[in-house]
């Protein structure tokens, strides 16, 4: 390689590895593995080494890559939050050892070493005054970060008093345990929400919310690995001041090995590496850090990285099997997910016979057919993933893979629209979508029936007493009362507010039946312009598009919704129930809020945020979901986020509940 091509290159990693960091550390949405990223790191980095006059401080080798996010104060840490330098095998560990031992100015003396867990989070830093928590913030560039400290105290396992009255900052790991993971996504999925990649993204996107009550809801967890600052107590051993740590109440990476020598070390490494399969939270490598706390400060640190520990990166681990077919599965949402079914192989310790394709794009892009020789690998050492395809082993008897175009549960239309990489089945009566459906239609934005929440749904379909949504108003009080015991005074609350559903407005009813693109302010104007579901049904596609709001991808999605034989099923079958089909007629000639439009934001105490809004929209007012300078009122109430401090900075008018209660008197 030249002098100019190997400027070039650089240049390119650096704006690679800038590109990616922003997507990891920044926006918490990766577009390639770890090991990916590490392989460009460590090709710059030994460019620059061969070619020094190439260095430029801009270089992530020469910083660490976040940044703040815009809406949190700024954190100036006292003691830098630094990153690790990576390694990818023991030469390198070797080479370590004999820097360390050298400053140590005894190359023939054994040092012992701490090998931890390097859990894959967000790194943070916990500040205690007295006992008593007080900040915390994240990582950032390592010299400044976030303060996330109302998101911190959101976090069971970070305690708000320790057990001793001490002033110290401690560094930790937030993360999201593999079973709490999937949990999660689960419940995305059922929520029609975008899934999360990877425990990580999970864990970094719920940790920098700007609305704490968001962070609250998610199950993060903390490991503490790392003392920065105390006032009280000097250590002299790192492991030492771990087990302290731990005896006055922090939650510490249970992983920690107290090795006499680099030769331990090794052996540690690897111990964790045959067992991480075990491990109840995912790691990325682990860590090599120095005991003796004196020779660390003797050692120092570079800008971005201590020179007493180092990062050993596992490589992934990736295994030949043949792809013996491509089945499809329908998600609770009527995702259509084609799933490969392979020859079963160990991968990082697990059996491996099937993992998702992800959509028609993922094959298409992978060139994937049945019959097939493909690679897998364990994507952040979690998630089974087809790599690539050997091509040069087909045979010429492998088979093209077609996406349905009707769903393979009950036979509905699948549609993949415009712009989206996901074939949905939209049939409303779909077996496959029922809990969703069914949890949606009796929601509060819908049909609000209180009582049917998901576990009573769940609970009705696996008995066999409901199997779409219109059995819910065929039940009977012994269908309800075999649900719990000594349950007949909840199945007559739940029967009178079943009940009590038939008569709500036909705007609830449009949003409970789940068109896509339709939520209850689509739905209201729907009822508004139509008056009856028989009228809408009859809508055209162009009837449709003509309305404010509506468009044409939206106006497409009801006309085909109410064109399946499925939907005048369910809906002739909530008619005979006596649910009610029509907009109830208000003479309502008050447009006080005429032209003026509001944003809601925060709890209020008398009002649902959906109660409010229809409030100002009899009133003849809009509701807005983002503050802009056509903003007209904020109201606000507790625990009000990120568009409360918006209004404030336009200057938008900000209300709170007793002057919209006055407004509406």
């Amino acid at each position: 390689m030249t002098k100019e091509e190997a400027k070039k290159r650089i240049d390119e990693l650096r704006k690679q590895t800038a590109y990616h960091a922003k997507k990891y550390y920044d926006d918490d949405s990766p577009e390639i593995s770890d090991f990916e990223y590490d392989m460009l790191m460590n090709e710059l980095k030994n460019l620059e080494a061969k070619y020094p006059e190439y260095i430029d401080k801009e270089s992530l080798t020469q910083k660490v890559g976040g940044t703040v996010k815009e809406g949190f104060n700024k954190y100036t840490h006292e003691i830098p939050l630094l990153s690790l330098q990576d390694i990818f095998n023991f030469e390198e560990l070797y080479a370590f050892d004999k820097r360390v031992k050298k400053v140590a100015d005894d190359e023939e003396k054994e040092l012992k070493y701490v090998v931890e867990t390097k859990i894959d989070g967000l790194s943070v830093a916990l500040e205690y005054e007295k006992g008593v928590f007080v900040r915390g913030a994240t990582r950032g560039n390592g010299q400044v970060g976030e303060d996330i400290t109302e998101n911190l105290k959101t976090i069971k396992n970070i305690p708000k008093r320790l057990k001793e009255d001490i002033t110290i900052t401690v560094r930790g790991e937030v993360f999201i345990g593999k079973k709490d993971f999937e949990e999660l996504n689960e419940q995305r999925e059922l929520e029609e929400e975008t899934l999360f990649a990877n425990a990580r993204n999970a864990a970094a996107g719920s940790l920098r919310q700007l609305d704490s009550t968001v962070t609250a809801k998610r199950p993060l967890d903390i490991y503490i690995f790392n003392v920065q600052k105390c006032q009280d107590i000097t250590f002299n051993s790192h492991y030492e001041s771990l087990l302290y740590l731990e005896k006055i109440g922090f939650n510490v990476n249970p992983v920690k090995i107290l090795c006499n020598n680099v030769e331990d070390a090794i052996k540690a490494i690897n111990k964790i590496g045959n067992e991480r399969e075990d491990l109840t939270f995912g790691i990325d490598g682990a860590v090599v850090k120095v005991d003796d706390i004196s020779l660390r400060e003797v050692l120092g640190n570079t800008f971005k990285t201590p020179k007493w520990a180092i990062a050993y990166k596992y490589p992934p681990e990736k295994k030949q099997t043949i792809l013996k077919n491509i089945i499809c599965q329908v998600g609770r949402t009527g995702a259509i997910t084609p799933m490969a079914i392979l020859e079963p192989v160990i991968v990082a310790g697990s059996k491996i016979s099937k993992t998702t394709l992800h959509n028609e794009d993922f094959i298409k892009e992978k060139d994937l057919k049945i019959g097939d020789t493909v690679v897998i690998q364990k994507a952040g050492d979690v998630i089974p993933e087809v790599v690539e395809v050997i091509k040069k082993k087909r045979t010429g008897n492998e088979i093209e893979f077609k996406m349905p175009d009707k769903c393979p549960v009950c036979g509905g239309p699948a549609i993949r629209e415009e712009g989206e990489a996901v074939t949905r089945c939209i049939g409303i009566e779909c077996p496959a979508r029922n809990l969703r459906n069914i949890i949606h239609f009796a929601s509060k934005e819908a049909m609000n029936i209180d009582g049917l929440g998901d576990a009573i749904v769940e609970q009705l379909l696996d008995k066999g007493l409901i199997n779409n949504i219109a059995d819910i108003y065929y039940l009977k009080l012994d269908d309800i009362k075999s649900l719990k015991k000594n349950g007949t005074k909840f199945a007559q609350n739940l029967l009178d507010a079943i009940n009590t559903s038939k008569n709500n407005d036909l705007d609830r009813l449009i949003c409970a039946l789940g068109i896509k693109n339709i939520g209850i302010k689509s739905a209201r104007i729907l009822a508004k312009e139509f008056k009856s579901m028989d009228a809408l049904k009859k809508a055209s596609v162009i009837r449709l598009s003509e309305i404010g709001e509506i468009g044409l991808i939206t106006a497409n999605s009801i006309h085909e919704f109410f064109e399946q034989e499925q939907t005048n099923d369910l809906l002739n079958k909530l008619k005979k129930a006596g649910v009610n089909m029509k907009l109830h007629q208000k003479k309502n000639t008050d447009e006080r809020f005429k032209g003026i439009t509001f944003v809601l934001t925060g709890s209020l105490e008398n009002y649902t945020r959906d109660e409010a809004s229809k409030i100002i929209e009899e009133y003849g007012g809009k509701t807005g979901s983002s503050v802009s300078k056509k903003t007209d009122y904020v109201l606000a109430g507790e625990d009000a986020g990120s568009k409360l401090t918006k209004a404030e900075s336009l200057g938008v008018k900000i209300i709170d509940e007793k002057e919209f209660e006055d407004m509406i008197k």
